[in-house]
């Protein structure tokens, strides 16, 4: 075997973690729960302790409704989590210092806190490459780089965009979860063309506001658990398999032995492979140029 291999006895993910070495730990096998466990290093994060006038309380349901009765299984317990107001309007004028670099529990992507010369402070999706003393901006005229927002009209093609608008002053809603970006491939008359994470090309009015750059905490997709309680952490409780039910609780239930359940579906029926779960005549279907399985819509 050459010298430069690794055995094969390393898993994929150490393989992978070698090669790119990138901001995640892998735990020693000291105990069951952390043989398999890779967790991220927050070698980006410079403090744990947010901004008190920043957050607010997230009162959990357990999965419960109005009336009490459980709407929602397998959610309840977890650890308790405080809500960071996030802004994804991006409508304050002026140069923001970058304060700090935080995790959110409420999300996979850091966030950064902004410091205003007005004394405001305000918390912004983080970055890949934005560091404590960068100063971000945003406005119309702004320059296009990392971190600054600004309509897609000002932004040179081929850029990576993140937290984009889908209405002008709405407040970004796409491409917001870790290590997600669009590109923006083509502007005209009066719409940008991104290509989405998923591959789907979609147009979106040229006003709307998008940051510039990719979302932080790329790795966070690397990360493994490592055992079950971290998940009852989180508030998801074990969930159990259709197969393993009886005929009346699941569509999939029932039959001798390990049989198998049939097509894969929902307890209320709903097919899980091939289904075309979106709505016939949806308003934004002109708006969708080519879907991410590279079919277009049908009009």
């Amino acid at each position: 075997m050459n010298g430069n291999q690794p055995p094969r006895s390393v898993g994929v993910k150490k393989l992978i973690l070698r090669v790119l070495k990138m901001a995640l730990r892998k735990f020693k096998p000291m105990t069951a729960g952390t043989r398999w466990r890779i967790g991220n290093a927050y070698a980006e994060v410079t403090t744990n302790v947010p901004e008190k006038s920043l957050v607010e309380a997230k009162p959990r349901t357990g999965g419960r409704n109005s009336s009490g009765h459980l709407s929602m299984r397998y959610r309840g317990g977890g650890h308790k989590k405080k809500y960071r107001i996030i802004d994804f309007k991006r409508n304050k004028a002026g140069v923001g210092t970058v304060e700090s670099i935080q995790y959110d529990p409420n999300r996979s992507a850091f966030i950064a806190l902004l410091n205003y010369a007005d004394g405001e402070k305000r918390y912004i999706l983080a970055p890949q490459g934005l560091q404590v003393g960068s100063k971000v901006e945003s406005g119309a005229d702004v320059a296009p780089e990392v971190g600054n927002a600004l309509p897609m009209k000002n932004i040179p093609l081929g850029t990576n965009v993140h937290n984009i608008e889908m209405q002008p002053g709405q407040g970004g809603k796409l491409a917001r979860s870790a290590g997600s970006s669009a590109q923006l491939t083509n502007k005209e008359e009066k719409y940008a063309i991104l290509k989405m994470p998923s591959g789907e090309l979609r147009k979106v009015l040229v006003n709307c506001y998008a940051t510039v750059g990719v979302v932080s905490n790329s790795d966070h997709f690397l990360q493994s658990m490592g055992k079950a309680g971290r998940n009852r952490w989180k508030g998801i409780k074990p969930r159990n398999r259709g197969v393993a039910m009886n005929p009346v609780d699941h569509p999939m239930g029932g039959g001798e032995g390990k049989a198998s359940g049939g097509q894969p579906r929902s307890r209320n029926g709903q097919y899980s492979r091939g289904l075309k779960t979106r709505t016939k005549g949806k308003g934004s279907d002109k708006l969708i140029i080519q879907r991410k399985n590279g079919s277009k819509l049908s009009k």
